[in-house]
């Protein structure tokens, strides 16, 4: 996927991995980046296009596809981590507010953008996962279940859109230094890097990438489970 001269669409795009995403578009010379947030007052970053996106509204999706009706690339970052175990009192609805912004939100801007991008060439969907796709932990178990459904569904997305030319690409990652880890104290990567690979994989037709070392090694030992386990402990 060529990113010179495209039309973005980024979910989340005010902080965090997003603003990343919005920097490093225009840096390799994007035509017009669309930066969603909930609250497009929060998008300060000059030369994008603040556009108001709440995933879980069903109207405000259907009014953003609308809008960046030109879009070529879609990334779908927004998402959201709480912490609880599912034993929490609140587990159920912790769970259920995780599956609503962090999968059915990409459901539904992926549903929503899809004949947008056929209509402009096929294009590309960019899903931020996650390591969590693949190994989880008591705090962040509720994260983990959802991040296992976006790589799931963008496995789907890729069957269904292979036939109108459009690239689906999976961001997996570990710990990442944003507001969203505030508080976690283990290693972690800066968006800049992050994005930079994604966008790397994105221009050489990648379906997947794992941008870091650790995430590598847990993808590759998917089929010794018992490793992965007490790795994950």
């Amino acid at each position: 996927m060529k990113i010179a001269d495209s039309t973005v669409l980024i979910t989340g795009a005010n902080r965090g991995i997003g603003l990343a995403f919005a920097q490093a578009f225009l840096a390799r010379g994007a035509r017009k980046v669309y930066a969603a947030a909930r609250d497009p007052s929060r998008v300060t970053l000059s030369g994008v296009t603040p556009v108001r996106l709440d995933v879980t509204s069903p109207a405000d999706v259907e009014t953003a596809a609308h809008l960046a009706c030109d879009a070529s690339i879609v990334v779908n970052n927004a998402g959201i981590a709480s912490f609880g175990s599912f034993l929490a009192d609140d587990a159920e609805a912790l769970l259920r507010r995780h599956l609503d912004t962090n999968v059915l939100g990409v459901l539904r801007v992926s549903r929503a953008f899809a004949p947008v991008l056929a209509r402009n060439g096929g294009g590309a969907l960019l899903n931020v996962a996650s390591v969590a796709s693949w190994i989880t932990n008591p705090l962040l178990a509720n994260y983990a279940v959802s991040k296992a459904a976006v790589w799931s569904l963008s496995n789907g997305l890729r069957n269904d859109l292979r036939a109108q030319n459009t690239q689906v690409l999976t961001l997996h990652m570990g710990f990442v230094d944003t507001e969203l880890t505030r508080g976690i104290d283990m290693p972690k990567a800066t968006p800049e890097a992050i994005v930079q690979l994604a966008l790397d994989g994105l221009e050489a037709g990648a379906q997947e990438v794992l941008a870091d070392e650790m995430t590598r090694q847990v993808k590759h030992g998917l089929s010794a489970a018992p490793v992965v386990d007490q790795a994950a402990r």
